[in-house]
């Protein structure tokens, strides 16, 4: 008998551009990604933090370069990937949240957590998949959404609407680039102990609140979203497109 064989989870020989690469999830995403042997294009708009990533990184034996970005930008996004081959892996950590009651929300406030976290999503998912069919070659584009893409929160109407809208344009990329080998999905994390997420969790209010939502009865750590962005990128997740994957200790399980 001959007995199948688990799918490799290594990435070696790989390419991978992670967005939000200087702190936090995309922190956590690009270290996974490069321990898993894929070379890693560490993005985001601050040089000097972005270069201390990379220099850790190579410390630890991996593969890294630093691409200062501002995903915000269409013309931006398509000269770099004009400029590469294309790349094999694609993650977009990049995102804002501006926290207020509904009845409080600044329509600034609105337009800029809608500009990156659902507008920069889109024409970085159009650039990553328009340089994968020229190229003729298959790849997985990964967005670390939200449980808030599944559920509603306090002060999070603005966030949550967002990742909402994430979540149906991912399924609808997916229908439209399967043809190609192009595999697109959702890593959605509960709350996650970051610098972002560090004046929710201060509060020690909100901090009991989070705690009675997670049936696991913990907050999450950066290392509790490694394993997910490794298997969405490898040929272990060959099947799957057009979902996603959620890390929230069962948030969302009621």
């Amino acid at each position: 008998m001959r007995l199948p064989r688990t799918p490799s989870f290594r990435l070696d020989g790989r390419t991978a551009l992670v967005t939000g690469a200087s702190s936090g999830i995309g922190l956590g995403c690009a270290a996974a990604l490069a321990q898993a042997g894929a070379h890693v294009v560490c993005a985001a708009r601050g040089a000097g933090r972005l270069q201390e990533v990379v220099d850790a990184l190579r410390e630890d034996g991996c593969s890294a370069e630093a691409q200062v970005l501002d995903v915000s930008s269409p013309e931006v996004l398509d000269a770099v990937f004009s400029e590469r081959a294309a790349f094999d892996i694609v993650v977009n950590s990049a995102g804002l949240a501006r926290h207020a009651p509904a009845l409080q929300t600044s329509a600034a406030d609105y337009d800029a957590v809608m500009a990156t976290n659902l507008r920069a999503a889109h024409f970085l998912s159009a650039a990553a998949a328009r340089a994968m069919i020229a190229a003729g070659k298959p790849g997985s584009i990964i967005h670390i959404s939200s449980q808030m893409g599944h559920v509603g929160g306090i002060e999070r109407t603005v966030y949550a609407a967002s990742k909402h809208g994430l979540e149906g344009m991912v399924k609808s990329m997916a229908i439209e680039w399967g043809q190609h080998g192009i595999r697109i999905n959702t890593l959605c994390p509960t709350f996650i102990r970051t610098p972002l997420a560090a004046q929710t969790l201060e509060n020690p209010e909100r901090s009991a609140w989070i705690e009675d939502k997670i049936k696991l009865g913990r907050v999450g750590e950066i290392e509790d979203i490694m394993g997910g962005v490794v298997f969405l990128a490898s040929d272990a997740a060959s099947m799957v497109t057009g979902t996603a994957l959620l890390i929230d200790g069962g948030w969302t399980a009621d």
